[in-house]
């Protein structure tokens, strides 16, 4: 939730001062011009993340890249007068563009991933909704590869890290934890919201869960949820969720307060705020989003914390965690396996050796794909007996 501002400061010393504002308060700086007027950064903006230039003189903001994507990777000429950008987009795998830093006329230059798959591909939009206070929420949502406008599709809501990760226009058949084309090549909808507390909205927005974990966040969540459903784009009763760090708690939190899903994945989630903030190592990050330590706010952290709300869960759940991870220790997936455990509910817990916060090695990343898809088709849609509900 913090920021980061840019401030010039005299190469022979002297007072520094703020360049300027920009648009998230999260700026990476890239470089200067050659003529020293400007300096280049990225940031995030919305689910975009661009390059930018401001002049170092009465900080005026000018985009590098326009239009839809991923523009990351930028590199510029020693004149600075052309750029090269990494250029991707949800159907588009990352591709090296060439541009002149005065007006955006962007030249493929590479054919990198010309040896890919010719694959079917589900498609991929930005859609916005409101939550249940009015605020405005954007995601990102890809439809099965086939998809029909006849037909409701089971609906996988997979949230993100952070809580200030952001879900982005890139490559959705990219590698990763969750694998998205998969699951649409599977007949999923799968829905990518940034909800409050997320990257690339603005400090204030990325601000908006302080002290409220699980409950705003969540509201924009469900709020995503029920658009598809009125929309009729997904099943009513075809639902699971899924999510890593962050979006593992959310998961969590989520199934402790409504049994609208029919599975859901717990990725190294954190799942106790008490006991994480005495394991884990950054023991100083919750109380700067619960202004204080457990202690001292014990009720708060109790109230947002999914092993004080876990009972009468019943919604089977697929925790996944690794063995060496430091940031959210092991043994936050371990509780939270116990209580379903105690109390009936359909359970695995699955913990891969020498992997720390996010998985590293492929095998690995493939099994986390394969099970997670396994476990999705035998709880939304009930492959292993009984009705599909889509």
């Amino acid at each position: 939730a913090q920021r980061r501002d840019i401030f010039i400061i005299p190469a022979n010393g002297g007072e520094a001062r703020k360049a300027g504002e920009t648009h998230d308060d999260q700026s990476v700086i890239q470089g200067w011009s050659a003529d020293g007027k400007e300096f280049f950064y990225t940031e995030t903006e919305r689910t975009s993340p661009r390059v930018f230039a401001m002049a170092v003189n009465g900080g005026k903001t000018r985009a590098l890249t326009t239009g839809s994507g991923f523009f990351g990777g930028v590199s510029f000429s020693k004149d600075t007068k052309p750029m090269a950008v990494i250029h991707q987009t949800p159907e588009q795998a990352p591709q090296v563009i060439l541009s002149p830093t005065q007006k955006f006329t962007p030249a493929k230059i590479t054919n990198v991933n010309r040896d890919l798959p010719a694959l079917a591909m589900g498609r991929t939009e930005v859609i916005t909704w409101k939550s249940k206070d009015g605020k405005e929420i954007e995601g990102v949502l890809t439809y099965p590869v086939n998809y029909s406008a006849s037909r409701k599709y089971p609906l996988i809501l997979n949230i993100h890290g952070g809580p200030a990760g952001v879900f982005t226009e890139s490559f959705t058949a990219a590698s990763s934890i969750y694998p998205i084309q998969a699951l649409a090549a599977a007949d999923y909808v799968v829905l990518r919201p940034n909800p409050r507390g997320s990257s690339g909205y603005g400090a204030d927005f990325r601000r908006a869960n302080i002290n409220d974990w699980g409950f705003g966040d969540y509201d924009d969540n469900m709020a995503g949820v029920d658009l598809l459903i009125e929309k009729g784009v997904v099943h009513p009763d075809s639902l699971g969720v899924c999510g890593w760090s962050y979006g593992g708690y959310m998961t969590s939190f989520i199934i402790t307060r409504t049994k609208r899903f029919k599975a859901a994945s717990v990725g190294a989630g954190v799942t106790n705020l008490m006991s994480f903030t005495g394991t884990a190592d950054i023991p100083a990050f919750l109380p700067d989003y619960f202004n204080g330590q457990p202690w001292d706010n014990l009720e708060t952290y109790q109230k947002h914390s999914a092993m004080f709300n876990v009972k009468g869960v019943s919604t089977p759940t697929l925790i996944l965690h690794g063995e060496k991870d430091l940031r959210v220790p092991l043994s936050q997936g371990q509780e939270f396996y116990n209580a379903l455990k105690q109390q009936n509910c359909p359970v695995q817990m699955v913990v891969y050796p020498r992997t720390p916060h996010g998985p590293q090695e492929p095998k690995f990343i493939l099994d986390i794909g394969n099970r997670l898809l396994d476990w999705f088709e035998q709880h939304i849609r009930r492959k292993n007996g009984g009705q599909k509900t889509s």
